[in-house]
């Protein structure tokens, strides 16, 4: 059972992500009939942190709460050289078998105690490469909101902190205490740990040798019946050649590629116009909404109605 969480502030924290942390177990909510938490902001030895919004705060309690709590969460920080001492409590957590957490580049910290060996996580999306790179045995997922393996979580940036908490809040505790909890904060009791990151740009530019041209002339007319097979006719290759010189130049299928170009602009007019799903599956070339819906869910893990809700532009 949760019953204690220590939650460990290092240099430039991140304040929204710490204050989601303090929300989401710090506040006494028992006179409404809620779980209370044994809650403690931990810092190294008493000494104030800097925050990244450019004030200090000083913790109460050193590590040491660490020792014995349910759960121990790693706020994002900024720090590249991570005290030893701080590194030994996340392990020492993890051998005992409590929860350990991290949000957002939290998730550097946990790759530093080599918590992320072999195991699924994931961080904000920006940072992802980085920390694949730097932890190259951690199984890093770009696209997700949470993830939780064994006793270790890792979440994204920002509100899918919220996400998280509310998740593991759910497994500890049930699902009437977890949304209640939810409806306090004013947020959705539930968004599943697989739904996507949107990524701001999720089709990288490319520029091509050779085929710089037909890819320009591709994205113009993304609503035409494009193949392998009229691709090539448009370059004069024949379609093997063709798929094969595609993927050299830009890394991915014919498919892929238009399929991503495809979801972009479905993405794009879902927020900035008022178009119908049908209507957007033609201009977009996917003939139907059964066809769009099913690309849209296979990449974005969400409906395009679903999107759009989410980031309709509001004027």
């Amino acid at each position: 059972m949760l019953r204690s969480v220590a939650v460990i502030a290092l240099p430039e924290v991140a304040v929204f992500e710490l204050g989601v942390l303090c929300e989401l177990f710090g506040y006494d909510r028992t006179a409404e009939g809620l779980p209370g938490y044994d809650f403690h902001v931990c810092g190294l030895g008493g000494a104030p942190v800097r925050t990244h919004a450019g004030f200090s705060m000083t913790p109460e309690f050193d590590l040491a709460p660490a020792e014995t709590a349910d759960l121990v969460a790693i706020a994002p920080n900024d720090m590249r050289e991570v005290p030893s001492e701080v590194l030994d409590v996340l392990r020492r957590a993890h051998e005992r078998g409590a929860w350990v957490m991290s949000v957002c580049t939290g998730a550097f910290t946990l790759g530093e105690a080599g918590l992320l060996d072999d195991r699924r996580c994931t961080t904000h999306w920006r940072h992802t490469d980085d920390l694949a790179a730097r932890y190259p045995r951690a199984k890093v997922d770009p696209g997700v909101l949470y993830v939780v393996d064994d006793n270790v979580i890792t979440s994204a940036g920002t509100a899918a902190a919220i996400d998280c908490g509310i998740h593991l809040i759910r497994e500890e505790q049930g699902s009437a205490v977890a949304a209640q909890i939810a409806r306090r904060m004013v947020v959705p009791p539930h968004r599943d740990g697989g739904q996507a990151q949107f990524i701001q740009t999720p089709v990288p530019p490319i520029s091509c040798e050779t085929l710089q041209p037909l890819l320009n002339h591709v994205l113009e007319t993304l609503d035409h019946p494009h193949t392998v097979d009229t691709l090539a006719d448009l370059v004069h290759m024949a379609p093997r050649t063709f798929a094969r010189r595609f993927r050299a130049e830009t890394g991915v299928t014919p498919h892929d590629w238009l399929t991503a170009q495809r979801v972009l602009l479905a993405r794009r007019l879902l927020e900035d116009t008022d178009l119908g799903i049908d209507a957007i599956a033609t201009k977009a070339g996917f003939g139907s909404a059964q066809t769009l819906r099913h690309h849209f869910t296979q990449r974005l893990s969400t409906t395009p109605q679903g999107y759009r809700n989410t980031f309709k532009t509001k004027i």
